[in-house]
């Protein structure tokens, strides 16, 4: 745990206060994309969470959640099976980088496991390798859904003006997968392993004049159990510097995990290979038997 923070439920209309102020600095001022205190106070009084780090008395990082019902249940023409929906994680610049994420979303972990549910899914946007390697590599999420324009059209002060897609993560929070991960008993993959493994790359990015990646020209239909998908390793620095490579990233990463995920592959892993010039970050996409991250 990072030194001298605490994590609790918030309870009081002065703590969903001090979370609106977190969600307004994080999403640069947006107030359509801010959740109100009421509705994280109804999070917390129905089985939903609305839960913070805090250092001393000041509120570093929140997450909240709500109850919602599983539709890809196998089970759900006799039950419904309900899961957990995790609708933000926030975490103060100045708290970045010192874990805070991954300490609550392990205390929403076995908050959700208390309460008998073993699903946890949330929105992550596809091309930010950061929130890639804590989703997929550290917690053990996977994706099988691509969703476009999953809010519409965004008004936050971040992603103002794109489209807003959106794979599903899907966290199997009672899964030996998720538990070797957090608990660090298998050391994951590196990119050498995947590729000995028979993994194919589908769209190899290139480098441009200006330093910045751009997607392929044409990519490969993926035809074994293993397949790669590049992503850029810093797509928010494409954003600030040329807004239409970064709309060409984001069409041709939508076309490409469409196509596979469509066709029965997964998402169950992620990749970063580290380069003074050229870092590269991977999906590593999964199909039928394979069991490999």
């Amino acid at each position: 745990m990072s030194s001298g923070v605490s994590i609790r439920m918030l309870e009081t209309p002065l703590d969903m206060a001090r979370a609106e102020e977190l969600q307004s600095l994080v999403w640069a001022e947006s107030e359509p994309d801010v959740v109100p205190a009421h509705v994280m106070l109804a999070f917390a009084r129905n089985g939903g969470l609305a839960m913070a780090a805090f250092d001393g008395q000041r509120l570093v990082a929140l997450v909240l959640g709500f109850l919602g019902t599983d539709s890809n249940s196998p089970e759900r023409i006799a039950m419904t099976r309900l899961k957990h929906c995790s609708h933000q994680l926030a975490v103060h610049p100045d708290y970045r980088d010192r874990g805070l994420g991954m300490m609550l979303k392990r205390a929403q972990r076995a908050v959700v496991i208390d309460q008998g549910i073993r699903l946890i899914t949330w929105m992550c946007d596809p091309l930010l390798s950061r929130s890639a390697h804590l989703n997929i590599r550290r917690l053990g999420g996977v994706c099988g859904v691509y969703i476009r324009e999953a809010y519409g059209e965004t008004r936050d002060g971040l992603t103002a003006g794109e489209p807003s897609d959106r794979l599903q993560v899907d966290w199997w929070i009672t899964s030996r997968r998720v538990a070797t991960r957090l608990e660090g008993e298998r050391r994951p993959l590196d990119l050498a392993s995947f590729l000995a493994a028979g993994a194919q790359e589908l769209n190899p990015a290139t480098l441009g004049a200006d330093g910045l990646p751009r997607p392929a020209a044409s990519t490969l239909e993926p035809v074994g159990n293993l397949a790669l998908v590049e992503i850029p390793s810093d797509y928010l620095e494409i954003r600030r510097k040329d807004r239409d490579l970064a709309l060409a990233w984001r069409r041709h990463t939508r076309q490409i995990l469409e196509q596979a995920l469509d066709r029965g592959y997964i998402v169950t892993d992620f990749v970063h290979l580290r380069g003074d010039r050229h870092p590269r970050s991977y999906y590593l996409l999964s199909h039928g038997e394979a069991t490999v991250g």
